[in-house]
């Protein structure tokens, strides 16, 4: 429901023309994650920790540069990386938290955009009381018609857990998901569009406003 398979296909072919000529190393990165759709930057925040060799929760530029080439970014070559590393090592430590390397490649959503994520968010929080939980979904959503019900594969509470993992913090989904992680969540969606009409339009079709 995040996003069609026709607003994906748009999403990702907006990436690729932008990466294509995008000048910045940062935006680089940006549009080489959401060509793998509009959860491509939030898996790459995922990848993050298994990223993390030693643990530390943070990444030398050895982890990050062949983080990112696990992940797939093959777009990306050795000199680029080394650009992206240094511009997102703002303390000039050798190394990236994971707030600041997320933050950064998300990019910032305008004021506009942030009112339809905070009202589609509000339409969810059927409980009003600030997060999203799998008795939120239960009430405003019908499972049975999810192909992994029907099939067997699932149980309905499985089928809603699967839909709040969508938007549940990379690497540590609990089942329970916050305003700022839904917005986390579309502040990815959003980088790789640049009309407010047009993601305003997707957020209405989307939740139904």
């Amino acid at each position: 429901m995040a996003c069609t398979a026709e607003e994906e296909a748009y999403l990702k072919q907006k990436a690729e023309d932008g990466f294509r000529v995008s000048t910045s190393p940062i935006q680089k990165l940006r549009y080489a994650c959401l060509m793998r759709g509009a959860n491509g930057i939030k898996g790459l925040g995922r990848s993050f920790r298994i990223m993390d060799d030693d643990g530390s929760k943070t990444l030398d530029f050895r982890e990050f540069r062949d983080g990112l080439y696990d992940f797939g970014l093959r777009e990306l070559d050795d000199q680029t990386i080394a650009e992206i590393f240094q511009e997102l090592d703002k303390d000039g430590s050798g190394k990236l938290s994971y707030d600041e390397f997320l933050v950064a490649i998300r990019g910032p959503i305008n004021k506009t955009r942030q009112e339809y994520v905070v009202k589609a968010f509000k339409k969810l929080d059927a409980t009003r009381d600030g997060q999203i939980t799998v008795e939120d979904i239960r009430r405003l959503y019908d499972a049975s018609q999810h192909p992994k019900f029907q099939s067997g594969e699932w149980t309905e509470d499985q089928c809603f857990r699967r839909f709040l993992d969508s938007f549940d913090t990379p690497g540590n989904p609990d089942g329970v998901v916050t305003k700022d992680e839904f917005m986390n969540y579309y502040s990815g969606v959003s980088a790789s569009i640049d009309d407010d009409g047009y993601f305003c339009t997707m957020m209405k079709r989307a939740w139904r406003m």
